[in-house]
């Protein structure tokens, strides 16, 4: 029982890891922590502007909007990359864990693009142009109603609070993992990872002394 018991857990943890036991490669792990970076440098920046100064606060704004595009991007070419064949292997184990697993990241991968979206929307709807650090970038559509705009407001900031829960859990199963399971989950998003992994699987050397 205790066996079973320890195996869901395993399971458990794994899915929330996101663990679809892909190999990453260098380019797709500096993908990964940049939106890491990204999204929490958004999320803060859009819970603490409210207590800055109204120069600050603007300043704070467009930042957050210059940030959210270079976000939008990196989900883009993140998601081609991991489409484009030979970045995935043979999962080395099948089943409803693993399908799971990639749920977890089509998840965190919808969540995004979907903010990344209603961030557009969000400004444009207001009738205001969107700003890459000073350059504008107007209105493609007619502003909305205020009743509409404020549901745009709304969504956005609920995915938002979405995207930092379900990337928490995320995290905290990553770790749970490493410290507590001591497996390989956080190791394969880690720099360098992959080459100690082929040398660990290279035969060892024979020193044998030639006859």
């Amino acid at each position: 029982m205790a066996l079973q018991s320890d195996r869901g857990l395993v399971a458990a943890t794994r899915i929330a890891a996101g663990d679809d036991r892909t190999y990453y490669d260098g380019f797709a792990i500096t993908l990964h922590w940049l939106t890491a970076v990204l999204v929490i440098a958004q999320f803060a920046l859009a819970e603490l502007w409210g207590f800055a100064p109204r120069q600050t606060r603007h300043l704070m704004i467009v930042t957050h909007m210059s940030l959210g595009i270079i976000l939008t991007v990196v989900l883009i070419v993140r998601v081609a990359w991991r489409l484009m064949p030979g970045h995935q292997v043979r999962a080395a184990e099948v089943g409803w864990v693993e399908r799971a697993s990639k749920a977890v990241h089509y998840l965190l991968y919808g969540l995004l693009a979907a903010e990344a979206v209603l961030g557009f929307v969000l400004r444009w709807s207001g009738n205001e142009a969107m700003s890459f650090f000073g350059l504008l970038i107007p209105p493609p559509f007619a502003p909305f109603s205020r009743e509409a705009h404020h549901l745009v407001n709304e969504l956005h900031e609920w995915i938002g609070w979405t995207i930092v829960i379900v990337a928490a859990g995320h995290a905290l199963a990553a770790l749970f993992h490493h410290y507590v399971l001591r497996d390989d989950v956080l190791w394969r998003m880690m720099p360098g990872y992959r080459a100690r992994y082929e040398e660990a699987r290279a035969p060892a050397p024979d020193h044998a002394a030639p006859r």
